[in-house]
């Protein structure tokens, strides 16, 4: 048995091989290496490493990129970008160090204010042809460039300028049929109510500067209230936020917002009244102009918006949907020149109990804590956005004046004061705020509009802030507006004066125009040079008696 075993075992092995004979076996060949891949080592924007963003970056940086292997030169070319943030790509120029393992990338010309990004893919190899393990995307922010873009002129020179090139959004833009301020550059025949109020002080400001003739400015002023008299749609007496230029008839601020703004109609009288003031004549035409002017004021029915004579005023009204906004006007914000009004009306008035309870909420209007190291005697904490101390202050006269809440001065200064303390402080780290280049209010800002203030603060400036407080803080706001204009001025100045907002952090400049921004911006500069505004508001006889009654004191009443 056992030889039969060996026997067999033979066999099969002589009957495979002849089975293989005269065939050949080829081995196959071993796979040829992997390239190994490499790997960003560090990085330096002028001889600083500060992760992968950089803001103040000059012009022309000298940004090096080092890695743990050399570099293939050829695979350069198509895995480094340098753009904007709208996809222009800048020219650069590319050198080595240390054995080909770093990247110097020198930009030709970098543009000032502007975000680029440094992208460096995948497909960068290695000299042995190595492929980049993960991509890098690097964030460069140009600095301002500090050449002052205008020439210089005396501080009086730029403050006429700014009246003036600010101006023509209200002389120049204002609508051809009805001559009320458009809401913005870009809407048309909307105008605004209280941008028009607004827009009618800067008028008033404009004949008074002699940048129109008191007869231009007459005329303009006749068309206006002849619009707004005998065309315009009037709901109680009061006017819409919006309506159309040319027709009068209401457009729709939002859904239910389709009839009376009674703190949009409080800063049109407040404009009215100052015009009646200024435009004082014997003659016809003034005469007749403040004839009209009297019958629009006497016809708002302030009480009637107490809604079934609550002891607060109410902020809208429409015919279709009755009062369902239920928005009372009360609390520490821009509406103090509504009650004012109310309360100054001959014909349809309000008592101070209106006043103290919906206004000041019977005292709980006051703060007293203290922001960014100043006391703040009203209102939200921080002191909200600063179009607060500026719409109902247009023409109310902050200085000497207070009742049993506030000095309205200190009130006013204060919240100037945290709002640019804020801004130098910088908490959050944008880039650009600080004594320079501050003010937050309410503004557009990049796809939006918003009402910034130190609680609310997404990197926007708005020039009307800063400006606009030069009643309050003349030093610092005098130095924002060089700033904006002389440093800025490229990107900031246009044919109706300051642009609406920008963002330093983003780069972002906005090409929009507000009425209720721009008007801010000449009427306070001019309160802080002559009082003109003030003096004339606050030389209303009803104006004297309706403030009186509600508690104010004041050398100016």
């Amino acid at each position: 048995m056992k030889y039969f075993k060996v026997y067999s075992g033979l066999w099969l092995l002589v009957i495979l091989m002849a089975c293989s004979k005269g065939k050949t076996v080829t081995p196959t060949p071993p796979a040829p290496p992997v390239p190994a891949s490499f790997s960003f080592n560090a990085l330096k924007v002028n001889g600083v490493y500060n992760g992968f963003t950089y803001v103040n970056v000059n012009t022309k940086p000298v940004i090096k990129i080092s890695f743990n292997a050399p570099v293939n030169h050829t695979s350069v070319t198509g895995s480094v970008s340098l753009k904007t943030k709208t996809g222009t790509a800048a020219t650069f120029s590319t050198t080595y160090e240390n054995n080909d393992s770093t990247i110097v990338i020198n930009p030709a010309a970098l543009q000032p204010i502007t975000q680029y990004a440094l992208e460096v893919s995948t497909g960068l190899l290695s000299s042995a042809n190595g492929s980049l393990q993960s991509s890098l995307a690097i964030k460069l922010t140009t600095a301002i460039d500090s050449i002052n873009k205008f020439p210089v002129i005396s501080d009086d020179q730029l403050l006429d300028l700014v009246e003036k090139q600010t101006l023509k959004y209200f002389w120049e833009f204002g609508h051809p049929t009805s001559g009320l301020a458009r809401e913005r550059n870009t809407s048309g025949d909307v105008v605004t109510t209280g941008g028009s109020g607004f827009g009618i002080m800067a008028i008033v400001a404009g004949v008074n500067r002699s940048f129109i003739t008191r007869a231009d400015g007459l005329a303009r002023m006749q068309k206006i209230v002849s619009f707004l008299k005998n065309t315009a749609q009037k709901f109680h007496g009061a006017f819409p936020h919006w309506m159309n230029g040319a027709t009068g008839a209401v457009v729709p601020f939002s859904a239910q917002d389709d009839g009376a703004d009674l703190v949009e109609t409080s800063y049109l009288m407040q404009g009215l009244l100052t015009a009646r003031q200024y435009f004082n004549g014997a003659g016809v035409a003034e005469t007749g102009l403040r004839t009209d002017i009297n019958a629009i004021w006497n016809n708002v029915e302030w009480d009637w918006f107490r809604q079934n004579n609550q002891n607060t005023l109410f902020w809208h009204w429409s015919s279709n949907y009755a009062w369902s906004s239920n928005m009372q006007v009360n609390g520490w914000d821009e509406a103090l020149i509504t009650y004012v009004m109310a309360a100054s009306s001959t014909t349809h008035t309000i008592p101070k109990v209106v006043y103290d309870n919906g206004w000041a909420l019977n005292g709980a209007i006051k703060n007293g804590n203290t922001f960014y190291g100043v006391k703040l005697p009203l209102g939200p904490d921080a002191g909200g956005p600063l179009f607060f101390a500026q719409y109902s202050f247009l023409g109310i006269n902050p200085n000497g004046l207070a009742d049993a809440y506030a000095s309205y001065d200190v009130q006013n200064k204060a919240h100037t004061q945290i709002n640019y303390n804020y801004c130098v402080t910088n908490p959050k780290a944008y880039n650009g705020y600080s004594a320079d280049c501050w003010g937050l209010t309410a503004s557009d800002i990049e796809n939006g509009y918003t009402a910034s203030s130190p609680t609310n603060d997404v990197g926007v400036i708005a020039p009307t802030a800063a400006i606009a407080s030069l009643p309050y803080t003349p030093t610092q706001s005098m130095q924002a507006l060089k700033f904006f204009y002389y440093k800025l001025g490229d990107k900031t100045w246009g044919q109706y004066g300051f642009y609406d907002a920008f963002n330093l952090n983003t780069t972002w400049f906005a090409d929009s125009y507000l009425a209720i921004d721009q008007g801010p911006i000449i009427v306070m500069t001019e309160n802080y040079r002559s009082g003109l505004l003030w003096n004339l508001f606050m030389s209303c006889p009803e104006v004297k008696t309706g403030m009186k009654k509600l508690g104010f004191t004041s050398p100016n009443l």
